[in-house]
């Protein structure tokens, strides 16, 4: 691991009556492809007590790829983020990060220079756009 950010407080996104959650990003090395990282982190929440559920409802953790090596494979720029149903193919970087403030805070914390790979903006101006939502905000740092 190369850097962690500090935790932040943050608003849940999605349904209302959920408690705040603790963010934070990881930047790390791997030699493993993009898919069989993600099966690893999935069996990281599994072990971790994740279960399955509603979309964005409560979980015990919930690990994300953001962006992998600057990498963009099924990726569009679409409001709305997943398909519903079905399997789904591994989108990078992560369809919604861009407008998500508790991703960007903590990702500006140790990679402050990051560029969306596939919207080529700073992590700068995406947290300026982001803020401006209000989707899960930043209560506070940790």
């Amino acid at each position: 691991m190369r850097a962690v950010s500090p935790l932040y407080e943050t608003r849940a996104v999605g349904h209302a009556r959920q408690p705040a959650y603790v963010n934070a990003v990881a930047l790390l090395d791997t030699t493993l492809p993009p898919e069989a990282l993600l099966r690893v982190l999935k069996e990281i929440e599994r072990r971790s007590g994740r279960r399955g559920g509603r979309p964005w409802g409560p979980r015990t953790l919930d690990i994300d790829i953001v962006d992998y090596k600057g990498l963009t494979r099924h990726w569009t720029d679409r409001r709305g983020g997943f398909p519903r149903a079905g399997a789904r193919p591994l989108v990078l970087p992560h369809p919604l990060a861009h407008e998500r403030p508790f991703v960007l805070k903590p990702l500006l914390d140790i990679a402050p220079d990051w560029r969306h790979p596939a919207l080529k903006r700073s992590a700068r101006e995406l947290w300026r756009q982001a803020t401006k939502r209000g989707q899960g905000a930043v209560i506070k740092r940790l």
